[in-house]
């Protein structure tokens, strides 16, 4: 039997059950090699109860504590028996409640529960009179496992017991139970070890079912923290290596290079043209990425680079005068945006910067002018075909558009550089379906307005070379931001009068709502929103991971763009004032009149979706309100507060909210109120968020390659993995002498999962 085949192997048969029959499916687990990556969440001392103060309502909990009493009664207005029993932790108490058809039914939990004897008791908690308790929970006595001597119940006895995420009816105890019956039948042939014996010894690792063993069987917590290490650094090898392998793959085509244009050709280079044209001066940090992009364009292989920056911090400058120096030398260039909003504007703004520039073949345009053309895949049929004639025949040296780019009707004259915005929107297939449109491989210029922290960039993005901008330019007055309290009237009547006296002024008003409809789910149709969910219970449930008090879902439905513009429409501080509308599910040619109406100051006021979160750039709008704001991302909520505040005029930002203080949500916003600082937030964000949600670890229909890899926590560690993992690639690109860390990286970061892990 081979190694993958044993892994393989279904629960069912490993654990002697009938076929077809195995208990742990309702957790994912089908195999013996899911079983064991399925790690523990805590780790119990058996000394030690569990803190029965720290429970909440609604969650599935697993604790450990020490009976006080058990009872069996009958019931005394309807048939039937109960037990009621008491569990502490020394200083609080829990009930637990447990029902039968007669009293005898009960005996056999009552005699379990001995007064003073410790047990694991897992189920939801419940409040009955104001009370905690637990109905019906399943749980295991300390002494009751199967041992076959004194000595098997000491040792048993001295171990850290493992806490597994679990669900009803599969408790913790069945899970480790499972567990030691699966381990004790493999060995190290059975088990592949995708980290190669030179890397392991170089790091000082035990082999991979060693490690396995710590963790699911340690004899101290020694045990457990050397396993994890393990581990932890497999899973940053294994990605590491992929992307190391994803990198190797897209620099071995040869690109064409595409140098400055130079003195005496003849022809009057258009990136000098800009530069000269340019009303305001490069910032320093600007002029040194640009060099460093300008170096790499001119190389025979192809560029592959991140850029990220602060909101306002001048990316779009950057990107143009990359394009235009491919232009310039004889190429195309492609700018992929994720909406259509996202891609008119930049289409306008890319024209605006050019001016004449842009007017090729057209009357007024320079003799050196190229062309920026638009497609989407809302255009007319005459637009189209427009669009589509200019990017064929060169026409057109910078062509923007959405998703309809990746078409198979659209081709270039010759492609030379893809510059894709907000990377998280799109995945490989789709950045590779454009890149492939060119004769030789094209440079990439990936850009996020995100700010990312460096380990999560080192990450997330490994196989791009990094810049960051981090100056906002000279001359931006920069942005206040409050919290606003939802239900105090005062402070909404307030919130609406400041809007209106910065429409008075001659300033704009963003009012984002989470939803379009007040029916909505939340979803919010076709504007790619990512607003938190509501607050679920943890699927483990234990008490050292439970919610977050300030995270229970809100008693208020969502406000919704519809609702919302009509009660301003009859608010008293903003009566007469022009409200309009955008959010997705808008035909396109309604989105580009609702933003040339607010640009314009005939609708001063824009109740939208979060449509408007990247790239859209009004200089004369001042205020952001931001409605249920406790709902939204960090890094989105700095991304709204970033489209005020873009001109000399000082902006201010009024976040919605009725989260309390001193929960996720709550602190989110105080973070907001903190600083402007976007790498601050980022990092703020990665410390609060589920990290399998930054790292867009949550695959669908299969586990997280990321399950104990902490990327703040483990930076060291990545650093080292990243540095073995190319050495091992670069030594050997096929990794034709390290099969198991072949099949590791096919097995987690299939195609699926490459696409969520770029989409993070």
């Amino acid at each position: 039997m081979t190694p993958r085949a044993r892994l393989d192997e279904p629960l069912s048969r490993a654990l002697g059950q009938a076929r077809g029959k195995n208990p742990l499916s309702k957790l994912g687990l089908e195999t013996v090699g899911d079983l064991i990556g399925h790690y523990p969440r805590r780790y119990d001392d058996p000394g030690r109860l569990t803190d029965i103060s720290m429970l909440r309502a609604g969650e599935h909990v697993t604790v450990m504590a020490r009976v006080v009493q058990a009872t069996v009664r009958s019931m005394r207005n309807r048939r039937g028996a109960l037990l009621e029993a008491v569990i502490t932790d020394g200083r609080h108490h829990l009930s637990l409640t447990f029902f039968g058809k007669h009293r005898g039914s009960l005996y056999a939990h009552e005699q379990r529960l001995v007064p003073g004897s410790t047990g694991l008791f897992t189920g939801t908690v419940g409040l009955y009179r104001g009370e905690r308790q637990l109905t019906h929970p399943a749980f295991m006595m300390m002494g009751e496992d199967d041992l076959e001597s004194d000595e098997d119940m000491l040792a048993e006895a001295a171990r850290p017991i493992p806490i597994y995420p679990a669900v009803a009816n599969v408790p913790s105890w069945k899970i480790a139970k499972a567990v030691r019956t699966v381990l004790d039948t493999l060995t190290d042939a059975d088990v592949p070890d995708p980290v190669p014996l030179e890397v392991r010894a170089r790091a000082g690792l035990p082999e991979r079912l060693a490690a396995l063993r710590k963790v699911h069987r340690p004899d101290s917590m020694a045990d457990v923290r050397a396993g994890q290490h393990r581990l932890r650094f497999e899973e940053a090898f294994v990605l590491q290596a992929a992307l190391a392998k994803r990198r190797a793959r897209a620099t071995g085509r040869p690109a064409t290079p595409r140098p400055l244009a130079g003195a005496g050709t003849g022809r009057t280079s258009l990136l000098a043209d800009l530069d000269a044209r340019l009303p305001f001066d490069l910032t320093s940090g600007q002029r040194d990425v640009g060099a460093e992009i300008s170096a790499e364009l001119a190389g025979a292989r192809p560029m592959q680079r991140l850029l990220q920056g602060e909101v306002g911090s001048g990316k779009t400058v950057v990107a143009l005068r990359a394009m235009l120096q491919v232009v310039d030398a004889g190429g195309q260039a492609a700018l992929l945006a994720p909406t259509e909003v996202l891609a008119a504007q930049h289409a306008r703004t890319l024209r605006a910067l050019l001016g004449p520039l842009a007017e090729g073949g057209m009357l007024g345009g320079t003799d050196n002018a190229t062309r920026v053309a638009l497609l989407t895949g809302s255009l007319g049929a005459k637009a189209k075909k427009e669009a589509l004639l200019a990017a064929a025949s060169g026409e057109a040296g910078i062509v923007v558009g959405t998703h309809a780019l990746l078409s198979e009707h659209v081709q270039f004259a010759d492609l030379g550089l893809v510059v894709v915005d907000e990377q998280h929107r799109f995945g490989v297939e789709q950045r590779d379906r454009l890149r492939d449109k060119a004769s030789a491989a094209p440079h990439l210029l990936v850009m996020t307005a995100t700010p990312i922290p460096r380990t999560v960039a080192m990450t997330v993005f490994g196989d791009l070379a990094t810049s960051s901008l981090t100056e906002v330019p000279a001359g931006r007055a920069g942005v206040t931001t409050h919290v606003v309290p939802a239900g105090n009237e005062r402070w909404m009547d307030r919130t609406w009068a400041r809007v209106r006296e910065e429409i008075d002024r001659g300033g704009r008003a963003y009012v984002v709502c989470p939803r379009i409809r007040p029916d909505d789910d939340g979803g919010g149709g076709e504007d790619g929103m990512e607003t938190l969910p509501a607050a679920a219970p943890a699927p483990d449930g234990d008490a050292g991971a439970l919610l977050d008090p300030g995270e229970a879902p809100a008693a208020a439905p969502l406000r919704a763009v519809l609702e919302v513009a009509d009660e301003l429409r009859g608010r008293e501080q903003l009566a007469g004032v022009e409200i309009g509308m955008l959010h997705g599910q808008l035909p396109p040619a309604d989105k580009d009149d609702a933003m040339a109406r607010f640009a314009s100051g005939d609708t001063p006021v824009l109740v939208s979706t979060t449509v408007v979160e990247v790239g859209v750039d009004v200089p004369e709008a001042t205020v952001m309100v931001i409605l249920d704001a406790d709902r939204f991302g960090l890094s989105q909520l700095h991304q709204l507060r970033g489209r005020v505040g873009r001109g000399t005029a000082p902006g201010l930002c009024l976040l919605v909210s009725d989260a309390p203080p001193g929960g996720t949500a709550g602190t989110r916003l105080e973070a907001m109120v903190r600083t402007t600082d976007g790498f601050e937030l980022a990092n703020t964000d990665l410390e609060l968020r589920n990290e399998g949600d930054v790292l867009g670890a949550a695959q669908s229909g299969r586990s997280s390659s990321l399950r104990l890899l902490r990327v703040v926590k483990d930076a060291k560690l990545i650093e080292q993995a990243r540095t073995e993992a190319i050495g091992v690639v670069t030594a050997d690109p096929d990794l034709h002498y390290a099969p198991e860390l072949a099949d590791a990286i096919a097995e987690q970061l299939d195609a699926e999962q490459e696409e969520f892990l770029e989409r993070a």
